[in-house]
């Protein structure tokens, strides 16, 4: 690590400590030549291989533009977009891969972006799942009303008289 004071070449850390939850470390460092001391944010690198071979670092950022455009016109904020980035990011780490495809990626959004707009799913899934005609959109569209209607009869059983559910 070079020191960003005098560019010395080394340096000696100090102290270290976990941030973000564990997802980082941060570093506290000192230069052997000049003495300043200064801090290091330290994160493992994840890594997406492209359909073209080229192999670039994540980005929040790609994740957002990218389901922004399924977005348009929905009513998605930034910040639910950014909150989906995050969780797709939490998502790939969790797996414990350094390096994934993009299309690995794309079909770890679509959970996230399924709960924020369903809309928006379909736009994004026609892309990534790669709609052929319109019988990919009613299947796709038909798995949605039957897993609606399955969470609506769930929550009709537990509402109904006779339920274990107990009242005090």
């Amino acid at each position: 690590m070079h020191c960003p004071f005098c560019r010395h070449s080394d340096s000696r850390v100090v102290d270290s400590r976990t941030s973000d939850d564990g997802a980082s470390i941060r570093r506290r460092r000192q230069c052997p030549q000049c003495n300043r001391r200064f801090t290091t944010l330290e994160t493992a690198s994840l890594s997406v291989v492209k359909r073209s071979g080229v192999t670039e670092p994540f980005s929040r950022a790609k994740v957002v533009s990218g389901v922004r455009k399924a977005c348009q016109g929905r009513p998605v904020s930034e910040d639910d977009l950014a909150l989906l980035a995050q969780r797709v990011e939490e998502a790939v780490r969790a797996t414990g891969s350094a390096e994934l495809d993009a299309y690995e990626i794309g079909l770890t959004i679509l959970g996230p972006l399924r709960e924020l707009d369903e809309v928006a799913y379909l736009r994004f899934a026609s892309v990534y799942q790669a709609f052929d005609s319109l019988d990919d959109f009613e299947a796709a569209i038909n798995l949605l009303r039957m897993e609606h209607a399955q969470a609506l009869a769930a929550s009709d059983d537990e509402s109904a008289p006779g339920s274990t559910e107990s009242i005090g």
